[in-house]
């Protein structure tokens, strides 16, 4: 297992800071003597990207919520004879324009799921993950569980610790096929999103590319107003993402996928590796293009950023210019109401069973993390536009507390930090007392445990 670990500087609608990082960026830009990369792994010059998320008051000013650690980006191993992505290799993974989850919550059993990957929209809709963050709450949601944002109270209510957005891409790709022209119809998911059997005339197997991300939804507990996406979506289901390749090379990154399968999924353990500090990696940034440098993205600002409408389902959302590119007239939509028609369906948190609704196995387990005052931008908005005090994020209690059984339910591996360590999962009874406290909110970066899996073979 290969994790890729590292933090974004966001800039206005979620661009990746990494140098060379634009509309028409080539893998030949990403390997240019003067790219740098954001990443630990100094050989992956890739550029990973996802939007950002804000929140808008009631008057429409928004403010980007604060981004907890930046972004994880996994390389796993679910289907057979993993290849490398190939030199000019890009992909794009969910549809920004949707506004309307259409299946199921949860999801049904896995068991019930076609065996034939005809139908890409429902697979799409899947690799989807809104986790529910609440690191006192046992079981924890499993990835990929939710697939569009729950409501502002439901998230007041039960995710204490923020929302982890997930986004699976495709792993079935074409033989010699690099691209596309909407960047999605040459990679396909197979059945079970993360493994299961490809569609015909999809032969090569790519690594399951996996993206998690922490919003500290938390901090903006008792606002009025709502949370949507950069790109205009308050529902959630058009989440979306980006992937180029940039890899020293193919030849390298498939040496990687050969080499480094230690169970321990150590980036230090694999020596083809060489790593900087997170210090030496924030030092890679690029120069903001003219179109885009004097818009303000973490707010507090009147509307999103860009000018970008927000745009309310269930029906999907029309095109809009995008700053420094050419585009469609935008709809006529406020940026800052919701039609009366409008309604957010609401779920109730009810624990699922990983093995029926997961489609990547894992979840969250409190352990080490780290701690800090918020962003400017959301102490910002908090003093100057709310009274509402901040509650503060208590530590979990130890093992040590819990009435010990010896009854190991499970065994598995998690990542703690760029780090991937065997687990075994104990099942154990717990008193937790919660105490409120107008403090600033102190944020805990989660651990996401994967399970190695060899997968299905193909029929």
């Amino acid at each position: 297992m290969v994790a890729v670990s590292f933090r974004n500087t966001y800039l206005l609608d979620g661009t990746d800071t990494s140098q060379d990082f634009g509309f028409e960026t080539t893998f030949a830009d990403l390997q240019a003597k003067d790219s740098c990369t954001s990443c630990e792994v100094t050989q992956d010059h890739s550029a990973y990207w996802t939007p950002t998320m804000h929140f808008m008051y009631n008057n429409g000013t928004t403010v980007m919520v604060p981004n907890v650690g930046g972004m994880l980006a996994y390389y796993l191993y679910y289907l057979d004879n993993v290849q490398a992505f190939p030199k000019g290799f890009q992909m794009l993974a969910g549809n920004k324009n949707l506004r309307n989850f259409t299946g199921p919550f949860p999801d049904d059993p896995l068991s019930s799921w076609p065996t034939d990957p005809t139908d890409q929209f429902f697979l799409e809709q899947r690799a989807i993950g809104w986790n529910c963050l609440n690191y006192q709450i046992l079981p924890p949601e499993p990835s990929l569980y939710r697939h569009n944002m729950p409501t502002k109270e439901y998230m007041d209510a039960h995710c204490a610790d923020g929302i982890r957005l997930e986004l699976a891409f495709p792993s079935c790709g074409k033989s010699g096929v690099l691209d596309s022209e909407d960047h999605k119809s040459h990679v396909a998911y197979p059945s079970l999103v993360k493994e299961g059997n490809c569609p015909e005339g999809f032969d090569v197997n790519y690594p399951f590319l996996f993206y998690e991300t922490i919003w500290a939804t938390n901090v903006f507990a008792g606002e009025d107003g709502q949370f949507v996406m950069s790109y205009g979506d308050p529902d959630g289901s058009g989440y979306h993402g980006d992937f180029i390749m940039g890899w020293e090379s193919e030849k390298f990154l498939q040496s990687a996928l050969d080499t480094c399968k230690s169970p321990s999924g150590l980036i230090s353990d694999c020596p083809l590796f060489t790593t900087q500090k997170d210090s030496e990696a924030a030092q890679c940034t690029f120069e903001m293009p003219d179109s885009l440098k004097d818009d303000d993205v973490q707010g507090p600002r009147e509307g999103l950023p860009v000018d970008v409408p927000v745009q309310y389902g269930p029906l999907n959302a029309t095109a809009y210019p995008c700053a420094g590119r050419s585009g469609t007239p935008t709809t006529n939509l406020s940026p800052s109401s919701a039609p009366s028609s409008y309604s957010h369906e609401a779920v109730s948190y009810s624990p699922a069973n990983p093995s029926l609704t997961a489609t990547a196995p894992g979840g969250i387990v409190v352990a080490k993390y780290s701690s800090g005052a918020p962003t400017e931008a959301s102490a910002t908005a908090s003093s100057e536009y709310s009274s509402a005090p901040v509650a503060a994020i208590t530590a979990s209690p130890s093992l040590s507390d819990a009435s010990v059984n010896d009854d190991i339910v499970a065994t598995s591996y998690m990542t703690q930090g760029n780090e991937v360590v065997e687990l075994f999962i104990e099942e154990v009874d717990v008193t937790v007392t919660a105490t409120a406290s107008p403090s600033a909110a102190k944020y805990r970066r989660h651990l996401h445990k994967h399970q190695h899996h060899q997968g299905a073979r193909r029929s």
